[in-house]
């Protein structure tokens, strides 16, 4: 079993594209802000400075992660940019990310395997290198996610975020199918790694997802006015908190940090 154990918050991720986004997802109740650029791919990297201004805006009040696109584009040119975020971070006074994230599409299961082992090794501490396995992995040629799960448990990996590539299709328990989705979710777990799901989740799909097992549930289009490439509104993160909130005390689960209380939307 993987020893290393995920130092990532347990709730609502909410994918921002800049600081008016953030502002917004972070009075919602987000529990994290990730950083990312939707027209660049399902896990598009956006540029530096803007991932440093979003990080100076959420200082202190909401841990970040980062979208880093896709390990096929080499280990070294994602190092490089990471490091270009951590320089300016360090240079504002600011922590660095709490994770940063790599798609595995165009790979074969070596290839990922080694390409992820090299990022790892060279990636900033304390930054946490999340594995990424996709439900679509035949149409991202990525690798089978049962058999992406067992190589990161076996490896440096602390957090495993089952998504979707395509995100002009149908969403991730659509693709995936109710009774896979459980699968990869246990396998991982009995592994001691941590879960984020996502890919398209709506806010109907929260309570099916959440009962599934995973810490982190990650959204965009559900938490925007105007779907994937419209804009953050913090009602609808609000919402979506609330309902993730409303199932973790349904299940007796623990009650949810502050920032993911449930509050009431404006009418």
């Amino acid at each position: 079993m993987n020893t290393m154990r995920s130092r990532l918050v347990p709730g609502l991720l909410v994918s921002v594209r800049s600081v008016t986004e953030a502002q917004e997802a972070v009075a919602g109740g987000a529990a994290i802000i990730d950083v990312k650029e939707p027209s660049r791919g399902p896990l598009g990297r956006a540029d530096a400075d803007v991932t440093a201004a979003i990080a100076e805006a959420v200082a202190g009040r909401a841990p970040l992660t980062v979208a880093c696109g896709e390990l096929v584009t080499g280990a070294s040119e994602i190092a490089a940019h990471v490091e270009a975020i951590a320089n300016q971070l360090v240079a504002a006074g600011l922590s660095f990310p709490e994770a940063v994230k790599v798609g595995p599409s165009r790979l074969s299961l070596d290839h990922w395997r080694s390409a992820y082992e090299r990022l790892a090794a060279i990636v900033v501490e304390p930054i946490e290198l999340v594995a990424v396995a996709y439900a679509d992995w035949q149409f991202a040629k990525a690798p089978d996610p049962a058999r992406l799960i067992e190589a990161a448990a076996d490896g440096r990996a602390s957090t495993i975020l089952i998504d979707t590539f395509d995100k002009s299709a149908d969403g991730l328990l659509d693709v995936a199918g109710l009774g896979r989705l459980r699968d990869w979710v246990a396998a991982a777990r009995s592994r001691g790694l941590g879960v984020a799901l996502a890919g398209r989740l709506s806010a109907n799909d929260l309570p099916l997802v959440a009962s599934l097992g995973a810490q982190i549930v990650g959204v965009r289009s559900a938490a925007c006015e105007g779907g994937r490439m419209g804009r953050v509104n913090r009602g609808n993160v609000t919402e979506l908190v609330g309902t993730l909130a409303e199932v973790g005390a349904a299940a007796g689960g623990s009650p949810p940090p502050p920032r993911l209380s449930p509050k009431e939307l404006n009418p």
